[in-house]
């Protein structure tokens, strides 16, 4: 997950937000900076900052209380981890950094899992947390962890800001790096008495530091032999990853398959980057993508991947995956490079930079008219199906399909991790970048519906949002339900409920003989009933022909709504390549595991 970092500051800054809900007092924005923490917020409105997620405590309150003559929009969150999943998912419908900040010690490491999915996803956020006074650092401290200590492995910088002159622009130049380049978290620990100090020194524009660089243009020569080694490819397919979404390359990736007529596949985070409903689309590949996709993966011959970091769950074992082909590999970091595929034609650069200089290169297409054919009839031998028998319960597949088909075209998707999550991603036709927000890398169970606040917040006003959860990951953040019902945002969640830890039963059923250790969820609330005691509205549906008039009501309805969708305990996520195995021997039942 490297890019060149610049060296550690000793910078101080602040965290800041307003003291309660959704929105703050009025202010002005020209008053002068008096105090550490006035500078804090100053950087970040000046920055370009509009909303912030957090959640009150000691050491950041010098920042609340300067953010309460600001008009930077706070939410308090329920749970620190609530505010850094609700920022990353702010950041990633929005296309700029999420902003989250909690107080020391406990405040700070509730917000360890959030910092640590942006950073396997590569999400630009901004973390800001409180510290104990400096002199007291290092003597046990009421409320005190080395905040930095901990984050560093996971954040692209961090910072202990330890001057007040100085911690505006820290807060700046953390949120720019968070941006800049490979996205990636970043987070400013902020001592009390930085916040509090006195300064009178505004802060200047939010700027990454001179030591720190990025090729964004790609060398000439990559180009031109990555250029070459696509012209002369038989059956050449594209596979986008989630850096062509960060990068905003979407239109430029789409073009160039269109313009060569090169199918196209996508990792997960890369969902939407390529309208899934074009002829090119294979949708999305790995240990649960489509068949056609990995069939495709593993009879290229000429494989060009954008933005991606090929993790295990794409690739299955490394020694199979795209045996045929060879790789041109564009990507901003330098480090991905051959980091887990072998690359022939690495191209270092910005993802859309480099796809324009490939296609202004590019001689003549290659002849693909046969490939396509064939990435067709894979298609249509490997259709994502499933069956409705009347003798056995409702199929969480139907519930997804019902939403799609209910919602608008730009509806945004959060989801949780498990099963459902992979179902959501199936089942749901995606054709637009940033409509599909989810944990890749880190799989953070409870990522959904905090995720969908950020999401709401971040979309236009006539945009959709539902979150698809399972009963177990719901468990771990709905708390977070009572700030969508505080702040009257208009989600729904679709409790895909099996009653399970769906996807450890799939696995232990597998791989485990059947042997469900602490995979049964038949304890869970009535989740209907808990969304009605939080203020939201809860329905329930059991059968078929209770869907349709349930999602109508919950999507009509003015505020949060959950739909307790009791689905069969029994159903499986197919396709599934297992753990470690090739992408074109995937199985479609249990038995071909």
């Amino acid at each position: 997950m490297s890019e060149p970092a610049p060296p550690k500051s000793d910078a101080a800054d602040s965290d800041a937000t307003d003291s309660g809900t959704t929105g703050t007092a009025d202010a002005d924005s020209d008053a002068e900076v008096q105090t550490g923490a006035e500078s804090v917020v100053a950087a970040l409105e000046r920055a370009g900052a509009e909303t912030l997620f957090g959640v009150q405590g000691g050491a950041i309150m010098p920042v609340y209380d300067a953010l309460y003559d600001s008009d930077l929009q706070h939410v308090t969150m329920a749970h620190e981890q609530g505010a850094a999943h609700a920022a990353d998912a702010y950041g990633v419908v929005a296309g700029e950094p999420g902003i989250c900040l909690a107080t020391s010690g406990p405040g700070a490491t509730n917000l360890v899992t959030g910092i640590a999915d942006a950073d396997m996803d590569s999400d630009a956020m901004l973390a800001l947390t409180g510290q104990v006074p400096s002199h007291m650092v290092g003597s046990d401290a009421f409320q005190e962890t080395d905040t930095t200590g901990v984050t560093a492995p996971i954040t692209k910088h961090n910072y202990f800001a330890g001057d007040a002159d100085t911690v505006g622009d820290t807060v700046g130049e953390a949120f720019a790096l968070s941006a800049e380049g490979r996205p990636g978290p970043t987070l400013v620990d902020l001592p009390k008495d930085t916040t509090l100090a006195e300064t009178d020194r505004e802060p200047g524009p939010a700027e990454t530091p001179d030591t720190y660089s990025v090729e964004e243009d790609p060398d000439d020569e990559q180009v031109e032999a990555a250029a070459r080694a696509i012209e002369r490819a038989e059956k050449p397919l594209l596979l986008f990853g989630g850096g062509v979404v960060k990068s905003d390359a979407c239109q430029e990736a789409r073009g160039f398959a269109i313009e060569h007529g090169i199918p196209v596949a996508t990792t997960m985070p890369a969902i939407g980057s390529m309208p899934e409903d074009h002829e090119l689309c294979l949708s999305w590949a790995g240990m649960h993508g489509t068949g056609y996709a990995n069939m495709a993966i593993t009879h290229t011959d000429c494989l060009i991947a954008v933005g991606t970091r090929f993790d295990d769950r794409l690739t299955g074992g490394l020694e199979t995956f795209a045996p045929e082909a060879e790789v041109v590999h564009v990507d901003i970091d330098p480090a991905e490079i051959s980091k887990n595929v072998h690359a022939d034609y690495p191209v270092v650069g910005d993802a859309g930079r480099a796809i324009e200089r490939l296609s202004a290169e590019m001689d003549r297409s290659p002849q693909t008219r046969e490939w396509r054919q064939q990435c067709q009839s894979w298609k249509d031998e490997y259709p994502l199906a499933y069956a409705t028998p009347d003798d056995e319960p409702l199929k969480p597949q139907f519930v997804v399909e019902a939403f799609d088909e209910a919602t608008d075209d730009d509806a945004i998707v959060t989801t949780g991790v498990g099963q459902h999550q992979m179902w959501a991603a199936q089942f749901w036709t995606y054709r637009s970048p940033r409509t599909w927000v989810s944990s890749h890398g880190l799989g953070t169970m409870g990522y959904g519906v905090p995720a969908a606040i950020g999401a709401r917040i971040a979309a236009d006003d006539d945009q959709q949002v539902v979150c698809f959860d399972g009963d177990g990951s719901f468990l771990m953040t709905m708390q977070e339900l009572s700030v969508a019902v505080r702040e009257n945002l208009d989600v729904t969640v679709a409790v895909l409920n099996n009653r399970y830890i769906g996807m450890v039963r799939q696995w232990q059923d597998a791989f485990f003989d059947g042997r469900q250790m602490a995979a049964d969820y038949d304890w869970c609330p009535e989740f209907d009933k808990l969304a009605e005691a939080f203020g939201a509205k809860g329905l329930r549906v059991d059968d078929y022909d209770e869907v349709a008039d349930a999602v109508e009501e919950a999507l009509s309805y003015d505020g949060p709504a959950v739909i307790d969708f009791h689905v069969d305990p029994a159903e499986n996520v197919y396709p599934m390549v297992p753990s470690g195995g090739a992408n074109g021997k995937f199985a479609l039942s249990e038995d071909q595991l």
